[in-house]
C-alpha cells in the first residue's frame, strides 16, 4: 500500500511514525514548549534524528475545551515553520481545519493536510480537491473540541465511525481526489469515552475494511491515563504500547509525541514478526 502526497509516494509496507510538532501555547501535553519558529524547527530536527518519517505541524490546539484561534494567528504560527520545514526533505503534514491555512501551506509545498474535522469546514474540501497530489487524512470527531468530552458518543463507536469515514472519503473522491491520496483516522479521544476508544482498537479491522491507510493517535491521550493511572507527562510507556498494538492490528501510521521510544518498540515488533 502507498500513500500519495505532494512530494512523496509513501511506502506503507512498514509502519511510519508521524512526529508531533505543536506550535501552540496551549496543547494538552506540551503547550508552549515549541511555540517559537526556532524552537519548533529545532524540535523538527530532533524528531528526525529520533527516526520520525513524517512531521505533523499544528498551530491550533484541539484538546478538549480548546479555544479556537483566528486564521491570522494560526498562519502567523505555522507559516514561518512550514517554509523552513519543507527544506528538510521529509513529508510535512499540517494539522488544520481552516481552508485558508490549507491553501497557504499547500502553496508553500506542504505534503499532507491532516484535518480533525474531515474537511467539513467551509472551503476545506475544495482546497484539497484543487491540489494535484497532496495527501489528506480525514479524522472522525464527535461534536467539537469545546464540548466533545462533555457530550460524548452514545453506544458503540464502531459503526458510526466507520460510516462517517466511509461517507466523507467517498465525498472527497467524488470531487476527484483519488483513493491513493486519502488516509483515515478514527479520532481517539475526540468525543469518545475510554471504553469507546479501546473498542476502536479492538475492532480496528473494520476500519481497515474501508481500504484506506489507517493513521492512529493514542499518544498521551486521556484514555491512556485512565487505564494506566499516569498523568499526561508520564504516559510515554503506555502510549508506545498502544501504538504498537495499533500497528499489530493493521495501522500503517502512528502519530506520536515520543518518537525515539516508539521507533525502538516498532523495531522489536518487526524483529518478532514471522
Amino acid at each position: 500500500m502507498f500513500w500519495q502526497t505532494t512530494r512523496f509516494r509513501l511506502d506503507l509496507s512498514q509502519p511510519l511514525v508521524m512526529g508531533i510538532v505543536n506550535v501552540t501555547p496551549d496543547s494538552f501535553s506540551d503547550g508552549g514548549q515549541h511555540a517559537s519558529t526556532r524552537e519548533a524547527l529545532t524540535h523538527c530536527e530532533q524528531l528526525l534524528k529520533e527516526g520520525a518519517h513524517i512531521l505533523d505541524i499544528g498551530g491550533e490546539s484541539t484538546r478538549p475545551g480548546a479555544v479556537a484561534v483566528t486564521l491570522e494567528d494560526e498562519l502567523a504560527r505555522v507559516l514561518p515553520v512550514v517554509r523552513e520545514a519543507v527544506r528538510l526533505n521529509v513529508p510535512i503534514s499540517i494539522d488544520t481545519y481552516k481552508a485558508g491555512v490549507m491553501q497557504a501551506v499547500l502553496d508553500a509545498g506542504v505534503d499532507i493536510i491532516n484535518d480533525v474535522w474531515a474537511l467539513r469546514q467551509a472551503g476545506a474540501q475544495q482546497a484539497v480537491a484543487a491540489h494535484t497530489s497532496c495527501g489528506v487524512c480525514l479524522m472522525h470527531m464527535h461534536g467539537e473540541p469545546q464540548t466533545m468530552q462533555t457530550l460524548t458518543m452514545q453506544g458503540s463507536s464502531i459503526r458510526p465511525v466507520v460510516e462517517f469515514l466511509n461517507e466523507h472519503t467517498q465525498a472527497l473522491q467524488a470531487l476527484g481526489v483519488p483513493q491513493n491520496r486519502i488516509a483515515i483516522d478514527p479520532g481517539v479521544g475526540f468525543g469518545k469515552t475510554v471504553a469507546q476508544n479501546f473498542e476502536l482498537l479492538v475492532h480496528q479491522d473494520q476500519l481497515l475494511g474501508l481500504g484506506y491507510p489507517l493513521l492512529v493517535g493514542w499518544s498521551r491521550k486521556s484514555s491512556i491515563g485512565a487505564v494506566s493511572g499516569c498523568e499526561a507527562g508520564e504516559r510515554m510507556v503506555p502510549s508506545v504500547a498502544a501504538a504498537v498494538l495499533a500497528i499489530e492490528r493493521g495501522a500503517r501510521l502512528v502519530r506520536v509525541h515520543d518518537v525515539a521510544p516508539t521507533v525502538q518498540a516498532i523495531k522489536v515488533w518487526q524483529a518478532a514478526r514471522v
